[in-house]
């Protein structure tokens, strides 16, 4: 059973006894709970949290549980209608839109309801991150002189040097100096499309791309444009009629597994980008979000386009979060020359700075023995559900076309093919119980061909992967005329 499906079953029975108990009576102890209910203990510190948080139980620690006071009546709800009026006024022309559609990174972060099995999900499942590890890491972190303190608005010198050398190489191209602490790769690619692309400019976007940065060009002003991708990433003779057409200043992309088709930039795409992008007197932002998140049977990877960038064209843009927890939002910006000192600026402003702890404890985590067993061990893991959910999907659904099988990353780009748009598919599959991302949101212009992307990293193991393979099966037979049969 799902932790989370547990912690709801578990609550709505404790909730179904509460009437036992007088106000102030105490509920059962958790150790009594976990025997009787048969649940871990982190199942039943959560259900109970859950009560609290409606107020229904009080909890007092070292004490129990312990039933609260009735509320009373709820007051009328507030007249809010004012607030389209003061929400909207003379909003038609301003260049940065005062409303934000968050749909599209939305998908992959809502949570199903029980029983749906994940396949949108955009993080690891906790079964795969290093939770032992990152406990222990911001436990140490907590004991070290000055944790609690104002740490440097640019971040604490040894995790920038840390990131310099993950990010600049043997080469060494990228100091210390350069780099820019950030509170995960969200924030980060904010800051830099902040920094670089001003209200009302064009902003050139691999497409299909992250749904996640096309709301960030958007509510910031900016247009994205679309320049379509391959196996072997962006297209350089589109990247450069692309820089001509519109005058862009900006290009984003993501050169390792690109999410969501998990294309690698080609060695020889390479030094095309970069040279069309200085030719145009733009910038390059790189979001290496996935370079944690290699396969083991990925090879050696390309070298960051940072450690291979004479003429500062580059900001670098990476995190910690993917390879480890969606609460470790800990990345790292990096730049050289004049537009370090906005990025930083800017930086400042929205954030002040990353919390301490949580840079001491990234800190103690990246330099610890279990790191790199960490990194192996998801290497390995993701391989493996990589090829459970490519081969289920062979075996039960071949009319799904996986036009790329990636060797890194967390998901498949998939053409569902049969009648019907992506919306459609993700319906069906929603009603089947399997949660999976229609592929609009991918991209800025209108899509080339309906798709879905199937994340295999957010479900328990691999027999999960094909538990969901076979209830689309079922779901998509049962909706499909004779001629119209996926199988």
């Amino acid at each position: 059973m799902y932790e989370r499906s547990s912690v709801a079953e578990l609550a709505e029975s404790l909730k179904s006894e509460l009437d036992r108990y007088p106000v102030g009576g105490k509920l059962p102890s958790s150790r009594a709970l976990v025997e009787r209910f048969r649940v871990s203990p982190v199942t039943v510190t959560r259900a109970l949290a859950q009560l609290a948080a409606e107020g229904l139980v009080v909890t007092r620690p070292g004490a129990g549980a312990f039933r609260s006071r009735p509320r009373t009546t709820a007051p009328a709800p507030a007249d809010t209608s004012w607030q389209e009026v003061a929400l909207s006024a003379e909003g038609a022309g301003d260049v940065v839109p005062r409303s934000v559609d968050a749909s599209g990174v939305m998908i992959s972060l809502v949570t199903p309801p029980p029983g749906v099995i994940e396949l949108n999900s955009g993080y690891l499942h906790p079964s795969m991150q290093p939770e032992r590890a990152m406990a222990a890491a911001l436990a140490r972190a907590g004991r070290r002189p000055g944790a609690w303190g104002r740490p440097p608005v640019e971040g604490l010198p040894e995790l920038r040097d840390w990131f310099a050398r993950e990010i600049g190489g043997a080469a060494g191209s990228v100091r210390a100096a350069d780099v820019l602490v950030s509170a995960g790769g969200q924030s980060a690619l904010t800051t830099a499309l902040r920094a670089l692309a001003p209200p009302g400019s064009p902003v050139l976007v691999e497409s299909p791309t992250y749904p996640g940065l096309l709301a960030i060009a958007r509510s910031s002003g900016c247009r994205p444009v679309p320049v379509p991708v391959d196996a072997d990433g962006v297209r350089p003779e589109l990247l450069a009629a692309a820089f001509e057409a519109t005058g862009a200043r900006v290009f984003v992309c993501q050169p390792v597994f690109q999410n969501p088709t998990g294309a690698v930039l080609s060695a020889a795409r390479r030094p095309e980008v970069l040279r069309i992008a200085r030719a145009a007197g733009a910038f390059v932002v790189e979001d290496d979000y996935a370079r944690y998140l290699a396969h083991d049977d990925s090879g050696p990877l390309p070298a960051t386009l940072a450690s291979e960038d004479p003429d500062a064209v580059v900001v670098h843009v990476r995190s910690l979060t993917k390879p480890t927890s969606p609460s470790l939002r800990v990345g790292a910006i990096a730049a050289r020359g004049p537009v370090l000192d906005r990025l930083r600026a800017i930086q400042v402003v929205d954030n002040f700075f990353v919390s301490r702890p949580l840079q001491e404890a990234a800190l103690e985590l990246v330099g610890a023995p279990a790191w790199p067993r960490h990194l192996r061990a998801v290497a390995a893991e993701l391989r493996h559900r990589r090829d459970v959910l490519a081969g289920a999907l062979r075996r039960e659904l071949p009319a799904v076309e996986v036009p790329h099988l990636p060797s890194g990353g967390y998901q498949l780009w998939a053409r569902p093919g049969g009648p019907g748009d992506d919306a459609e598919f993700a319906a069906t599959a929603l009603r089947a119980g399997v949660a999976v991302a229609p592929g609009r949101p991918y991209f800025c212009a209108e899509p080339p061909a309906p798709y879905v992307r199937l994340s295999f990293s957010g479900v328990p193991d691999s027999d999960e992967l094909v538990e969901a393979v076979r209830r689309l099966r079922t779901a998509l037979d049962r909706g499909a005329g004779p001629a119209d049969r996926v199988g």
